[in-house]
């Protein structure tokens, strides 16, 4: 195993660092006066199209230089970095073992049953493992979960790391950091959340992906080819930009009088089809008709009218997903910049969390 862990847990300060195929966003939080979780600083850097696809990095020099930038931007003196690999990248499997095993008796055990899902040998994964708890379905035994990916895409997130003069000592897997933010959030919801069946949508540039959740439990996840880079797609097809004009435009705001009508409403229409035909999938697949809630995140979610729109489509409760929701806000934070981009924070502030959990 040559990472720190899939899944360690952190007490000292760390950052959380989120690389996407747009951008790389950072948030660092900390212990507010009041013994309560504050943002101390977060900083967001776009990537050019094509530095990263599929969640592999294609240009490493330039991805580095960006991470390096996001660092200095947000002023953080802290070295210790979580990342995290999208969900593509890693090997998951959740295996039932006899309790009362010593550490090294389940790695044992844990590479036993490695040997039987993933299809690479172990010499060229980095393989980890966490216990979940009790397991229901066998009394006396505890459910773990079983990680791996190909050790070449953990040493590029490492070595991005690494490039910034940061220390990597996390490694996660996208989606379970930002069901780790998203969770706060299911917490402020009436009842605390509790048994609620939650639709977490993450509109990125070129995917939007949905995992349902209720408890502790993902019930359902898909992956939908549709994100933000479609809405550059069209401002460049309808005024004659090039793609860059078009995404830097569309980033700044400067966009002609009828943006509003001719461009952004017919895509946040198309957008919430996409949420509404992903809903359905759900629906057809498992015992569910319904949800309680849909949070939006991503750098799309907040876009004017969507949430109103997903929720007069679908007839159910849609709010934008703030992971910052409820948090004392640091000084050093300019808050309008903050609550415009709060949406796209959600993996990065779940990777942060890390330090805090016991």
């Amino acid at each position: 195993m040559d990472v720190s862990s899939l899944f360690s847990r952190q007490s000292a300060p760390l950052i959380g660092i989120d690389i996407s195929s747009s951008s790389v966003k950072l948030v660092e939080l900390v212990k507010g006066k009041s013994g309560e979780v504050q943002l101390e600083r977060c900083a967001i850097e776009p990537l050019e199209k094509g530095w990263i696809a599929d969640g592999n990095i294609e240009k490493f020099d330039e991805v580095a230089e960006a991470v390096r930038r996001v660092v200095k931007k947000s002023g953080t003196r802290t070295k210790n970095v979580a990342m995290a690999l999208p969900a593509s990248a890693v090997i998951t499997k959740r295996i039932v073992l006899p309790s009362g095993m010593t550490e090294q008796e389940l790695e044992v055990q844990v590479e036993s049953e490695a040997n039987q899902y993933i299809p690479f040998s172990l010499d060229e994964v980095s393989l980890d493992f966490c216990i979940i708890g009790p397991s229901t379905s066998s009394p006396g035994d505890v459910d773990v979960l079983i990680a791996a990916s190909r050790r070449e895409k953990v040493q590029d997130r490492q070595g991005l790391a690494e490039a910034a003069g940061l220390k990597p000592v996390v490694i996660d897997i996208e989606p379970h950091a930002s069901r780790m933010a998203a969770a706060r959030l299911i917490q402020r919801l009436p009842g605390e959340g509790l048994d609620a069946v939650v639709a977490l949508f993450e509109v990125g540039a070129m995917t939007t992906s949905m995992q349902v959740l209720r408890n502790d439990d993902v019930l359902y996840d898909r992956d939908q080819a549709f994100g933000g880079a479609q809405l550059t797609q069209l401002i460049a097809r309808q005024y004659g930009f090039s793609p860059e004009e078009a995404e830097a435009k569309k980033r700044g705001g400067d966009l002609p009088d009828d943006y509003s009508s001719a461009v952004l409403k017919p895509f946040v229409q198309s957008l919430t089809q996409e949420v509404a035909r992903a809903l359905q999938f759900f629906f057809t697949s498992t015992p569910y008709n319904r949800v309680d809630h849909i949070l939006m995140a991503g750098g799309s979610a907040s876009l004017p009218g969507l949430v109103e729109a997903v929720s007069q489509q679908t007839g159910f409760a849609c709010s934008l997903a703030n992971p910052f929701d409820g948090m004392e806000i640091g000084s050093g934070v300019r808050l309008k910049k903050m609550a415009r981009e709060a949406s796209s924070y959600l993996t990065s502030c779940g990777l942060a969390m890390r330090r805090f959990l016991a």
